[in-house]
């Protein structure tokens, strides 16, 4: 399960790009994603557009994420999520807690 991960030209928003299962077996390498060199980063953004599943420890995983962005005052955007991804995210009310689109 690959993560990739990019930055804007201002280096204020990394953009993390999912690929396949996103499950336990992504755990560390979505946690360098957003912890490596992040000094600048206000902005998150995760990209969703080939991810094909996610199961709990991924939501986990994205609370996580929450939380060492600045909890209720991170910013931070899912996007292209697939309609089962989405179902998911809803299920869960993750709406209340990140930008989704």
């Amino acid at each position: 399960m690959p993560v990739h991960t990019r930055h804007s030209d201002d280096g204020e928003t990394r953009i993390i790009a999912i690929e396949g299962r996103f499950d336990f077996s992504a755990h560390q390498a979505f946690r360098d994603a957003y912890e490596k060199d992040s000094g600048q980063v206000k902005h998150w953004v995760i990209d969703m557009t080939d991810a094909t599943y996610l199961d709990s420890s991924a939501l986990g995983m994205l609370l996580l994420l929450r939380d060492y962005a600045g909890g209720d005052n991170a910013s931070i955007r899912i996007e292209n999520s697939n309609r089962e991804v989405r179902r998911i995210f809803a299920i869960s009310n993750f709406e209340q807690l990140f930008t989704i689109s």
